[in-house]
């Protein structure tokens, strides 16, 4: 038996297998970050830019020709004692929490498509799905006349059992209800897909056990569906209070874009805080104001997304 001399094709052959061992790991990140590269370079660009360049924004005072001064806290002292900013919150907060009726109501109906042997499902899912691929300005109008005191078809349905029906979107003692009850109908439809995704991967053992048990389908609704259903309601309920903390089209449309809530009270019930921002911003051009609002909205994200989180951890510790 011959033993290998060092520097020969033998003893190198062990160390270049080791070499490549070791920059495989390396050319595989190397490809990696190559494939994320463009998604990660958009998301800078469009996106993480976008928020750095207003956080900076919101420390300055804009001109009435352009052009930026450096001011500190200004803008942030003039948000915490400005009541129109207040009430804006209150506003987006109150449509937030009353449009989370939406996902009871979403199970709901998921439930009873759900049905075993129910025949045009699919024409069920199509139909609540409209209102949602439906642009949300043609949904606005279409409400807006909806609601209207004079010839809204609301009004004249309670008019035919002699109800005098309000001008819903101009009362302030009905807006906000007005508001949510469009907000509800043009979401329930996503909603819904959605928990009807979750039900049907429920196991049906889980069912069939439960009906050798005794147990009802309401029952098993309690008991089971809601339980299993809880991940897919934690996300429905995070993308909901997102997409309402961030109401502006649906407010916009209905009650018009050249209205002020110093003018108009009923308006001043609807105002969010992104309708706010965008009076600031572009009809009044006070932009370094209107920066610091849309920033405390991202603060306020955070924290409720953050407090949802907390919340699902205890509901998941105590079922």
């Amino acid at each position: 038996m011959t033993t290998p001399v060092l520097g020969t094709t033998e003893t190198r052959r062990p160390a270049r297998a080791a070499h490549a061992a070791k920059r495989r790991p390396r050319t595989e990140a190397l490809w990696g970050y190559a494939f994320i590269a463009p998604t990660g370079l958009g998301l800078a660009i469009f996106y993480l830019w976008p928020v750095l360049q207003t956080a900076y924004f919101s420390f300055t005072e804009w001109g009435a020709f352009g052009g930026h001064t450096w001011t500190g806290l200004d803008n942030y002292v003039r948000l915490a004692s400005d009541p129109e900013v207040g009430q804006a919150v209150l506003n987006t907060l109150a449509y937030t929490a009353l449009g989370l009726v939406g996902i009871p109501v979403a199970i709901v109906f998921a439930a009873l498509i759900n049905r075993p042997g129910l025949r045009g499902v699919s024409v069920y899912r199509t139909a609540f799905f409209l209102p949602v691929i439906t642009m949300p300005v043609a949904v606005a109008m279409l409400w807006r006349w909806l609601y209207n005191g004079d010839y809204g078809l609301v009004n004249q349905v309670l008019a035919v059992f002699g109800v005098d029906g309000p001008n819903w979107i101009a009362d302030p003692a009905t807006a906000l209800y007005a508001l949510v009850v469009v907000g509800v109908w043009s979401s329930v439809g996503y909603n819904l897909i959605i928990f009807l995704a979750g039900m049907q991967a429920i196991p049906k053992e889980l069912y069939e056990a439960a009906s050798m048990d005794g147990a009802g389908r309401v029952r098993q609704f309690f008991k089971i569906t809601l339980p299993m259903l809880s991940p897919t309601a934690f996300f429905i309920s995070i993308v909901s209070v997102i997409g309402s903390l961030q109401l502006f089209d649906l407010v916009f449309v209905m009650t018009g874009s050249g209205q002020s809530a110093r003018a108009n009270p009923a308006y001043a019930r609807l105002q969010t805080v992104v309708q706010l921002f965008y009076e600031r911003a572009f009809v009044t051009n006070d932009r370094g104001y209107a920066a610091a609002i849309v920033i405390a909205l991202l603060v306020l994200i955070a924290v409720l997304t953050i407090l949802q989180f907390r919340l699902q951890r205890r509901w998941v510790h105590y079922v």
